[in-house]
């Protein structure tokens, strides 16, 4: 018998054989069957990268993601590695789902299954399979059924869809919500799908991700292992639809109208009507969010229509819209969650339901891996190198697709020995190597420092002494602060945060302070905290402060980034809610508010040399809805004479002293245990 890398190593040759066809790599050699062993001397002698490079290229963009994934670009031929059975599912309502099952077509004994749902539809190649197949190439290698299934009231599968809908009452006979449809579904499987092995693994992404914590409740006895990877936990506190009580405009509008308004009349001419090429353009000119209704969903977006209905943290958003942290149990199935730190999307969600989970978890069986990924990179991109301009030195994306996540799957779904997964591995950007840590936050040798704002736009590590001192802006909602340098489109969603934040030096209506350059190392493990004196002219005000890693000027590793300032952590606070998200109230003009504004956690090094910038304005648009600066009851029944210039001013003196709270980390990085090694960085 082999050992179980020999045989991954040799099965991952199968999928080469046609990948390399496809790529013009050149011609493959022999490779053995799916299901077949083969030692280490007689492995192909294909190199990883290879492999990889041929899977797919690095979708820098939402369309090229968008792309790649409904089968529009050609990709490796699945057909000859699985057979492939389309099956309608019957759930306990009656509704039934559509759901591919792939098989592959050799193998030695009963195999586990990997059960998948997607709200996306299960975009076909031109031989007919899901492109979903892409994303999982050491898993295919591994040896798995998958099932691939098309959630409630998408794609092929009956029933009504319900974004983020809630979990159902219990009391009535036969309800049905995502929870219940993946037990039926996974009850199905492991009845019909011939010769399984009784056990079921479930992942998905984003709203993928969702549905796995979903069948998390009450789960089934089959389900032995899960991720839940960018997964949604609140959608008014810190992911997809509002961070801080801020409406994140642009994608909700575009998420929203891509997936509630297809059956509307006249809805492809209307939005049509309002499209410009630089996004910045089109939603101004949209106006107040009062006209979204008015001029284009006219009240057919279910989703739409509960923002104007729910302005404030209720109900609604702790249980009904993606309501995940109210309805976590004790801890039954093995769970491995996933994080990116440049997502766009979903970062806050998979740290809350870590924390969540890790509250109730007496067998220690949550495990949590933050890496420098957008949304979804860990899977979506063939290595995960790069951002942008940012290189971090080593394929983190195939390291853990290898390393990590096939290890899991393979020993709880068929007794592989233990993978011994640290209880957290961290990606430490600034330095570009892998970290583990006994949890997250790390409970120890962190130490709270202290970067003040100082005068003429200075950062320091000492208090300030002035008495009243405070800079001034004023912010116009008629000209607000562009997210990412213009034209903003579609094509770079995926790593705005990514971008140089040089494009709004010099605007009047952002503050900038900066360090002088480090003379030793600064690392940060935790969660940055804005702690913000502030006032504003106006009854009301976003607060967006980011933290950034500037560069030198001299930077000889890459003459590209010199002087680049990358955004390290960002994040927005509608003053509104200073006091409350369930009760707001408006600020009062001239008076001095506290704010503390927790940037997201963030593991990173400033670089001896680099210097630290803060920038703080009041608009990040249309990423964020413009606020008025007059306090309405709700901003989404705002008019266009509700808003209003104002000025704004960011205290820095004694009695008001402005400040970064950084978790510094005073300890020695502990070695990655045995196997975790990180891909050469040469490669």
């Amino acid at each position: 018998m082999t050992s179980s890398r020999a045989r991954t190593r040799a099965l991952i040759g199968v999928i080469a054989s046609s990948i390399i066809a496809w790529v013009g790599v050149g011609a493959p050699r022999a490779q053995p069957a799916l299901g077949e062993m083969q030692t280490d001397s007689a492995a192909p002698g294909l190199a990883p990268t290879d492999i990889e490079r041929g899977l797919a290229g690095l979708p820098k963009s939402r369309r090229e993601d968008i792309e790649k994934s409904n089968g529009a670009v050609p990709g490796p031929d699945f057909s000859s590695l699985l057979d492939k059975e389309v099956v309608a599912i019957a759930m306990r309502d009656g509704v039934t789902l559509h759901t591919e099952i792939y098989t592959p077509k050799r193998r030695s004994g009963p195999l586990p299954i990997i059960y998948e749902v997607t709200p996306y539809g299960l975009s076909q190649d031109s031989r007919g399979y899901t492109v979903h197949l892409r994303m999982y190439p050491e898993l295919i290698a591994e040896g798995y059924i998958f099932a691939f299934q098309d959630s409630r009231g998408r794609g092929g599968s009956g029933g009504e869809f319900v974004t983020g809908g809630p979990l159902r009452d219990k009391s009535r006979p036969h309800s049905t919500d995502q929870s219940t449809d993946a037990y039926d579904s996974i009850d199905w499987l492991i009845k019909h799908v011939r010769n399984n092995n009784g056990r079921v693994g479930t992942l998905g992404i984003s709203y993928g991700g969702f549905l796995v914590t979903r069948a998390l409740v009450d789960p089934h006895p089959a389900l032995k292992a899960a991720s839940p990877q960018a997964p949604c936990a609140d959608m008014f506190i810190g992911d997809d639809w509002h961070h801080n009580g801020a409406f994140r405009l642009s994608y909700s509008f575009d998420w929203i109208a891509a997936m509630e308004t297809e059956r509307q009349p006249g809805r492809s001419e209307a939005l049509a009507a309002i499209r410009r090429y630089d996004g910045y353009d089109q939603f101004l000119a949209l106006g107040p969010l009062s006209n979204v209704n008015r001029l284009l969903f006219h009240g057919s977006a279910p989703s739409w229509n509960a923002f104007a209905e729910h302005p404030n943290l209720d109900y609604f958003w702790t249980r009904d819209m993606c309501g995940v942290l109210s309805f976590t149990q004790r801890v039954s199935v093995p769970t491995l969650v996933v994080a990116g730190y440049f997502d766009a999307e979903d970062f806050y969600g998979p740290l809350a339901l870590y924390r969540k989970y890790e509250m109730q978890d007496p067998k220690h069986w949550v495990r949590l891996v933050m890496g420098p990924w957008y949304h979804g990179e860990w899977s979506r991109s063939s290595d995960g190198r790069s951002i942008g301009k940012l290189d971090f030195g080593q394929d983190a994306s195939r390291w853990y697709r290898d390393r990590v996540q096939a290890r899991f799957f393979a020993h709880w779904l068929k007794g592989r020995d233990s993978p011994e997964l640290p209880p957290v591995l961290a990606f430490r950007t600034g330095d570009n190597r892998w970290e583990r840590y006994d949890s997250w936050p790390p409970p120890r040798a962190i130490k709270e420092r202290k970067l003040y704002l100082r005068a003429n736009g200075a950062l320091s590590f000492e208090a300030p002494s002035e008495a009243g001192a405070h800079d001034d802006y004023v912010s116009d909602p008629a000209k607000p602060v562009p997210y990412f340098p213009r034209p903003i489109t579609e094509d770079y969603w995926a790593e705005w945060q990514a971008a140089d934040q040089r494009f709004v030096d010099g605007r009047p209506d952002v503050l900038t302070y900066e360090s002088e350059p480090l003379k030793e190392d600064l690392s940060i493990s935790g969660d940055p905290v804005a702690h913000l004196f502030a006032a504003t002219s106006g009854s009301d005000s976003d607060w967006i402060v980011k933290l950034i890693d500037v560069y030198p000027e001299n930077f000889e590793p890459d003459p590209a980034m010199r002087g680049f300032e990358l955004m390290l952590a960002g994040e927005v606070f509608r003053g509104r809610y200073r006091k409350s998200f369930e009760r707001p109230e408006p600020l009062v003009p001239g008076a001095v508010a506290a704010y503390a504004i927790h940037l997201r956690d963030r593991n990173h090094t400033f670089k001896a040399g680099h210097r630290i910038m803060v920038q703080i304005q009041s608009s990040w648009f249309p990423l964020i809805d413009r606020n008025p600066q007059r306090y309405v009851a709700s901003i989404y029944e705002a008019v266009e004479s509700d808003f209003a210039p104002a000025t704004q001013s960011v205290y820095r003196s004694a009695p008001y002293p402005s400040y970064l709270s950084l978790p510094v980390n005073t300890r020695a990085p502990e070695p990655l245990p045995s196997g975790f090694e990180a891909p050469d960085r040469a490669q």
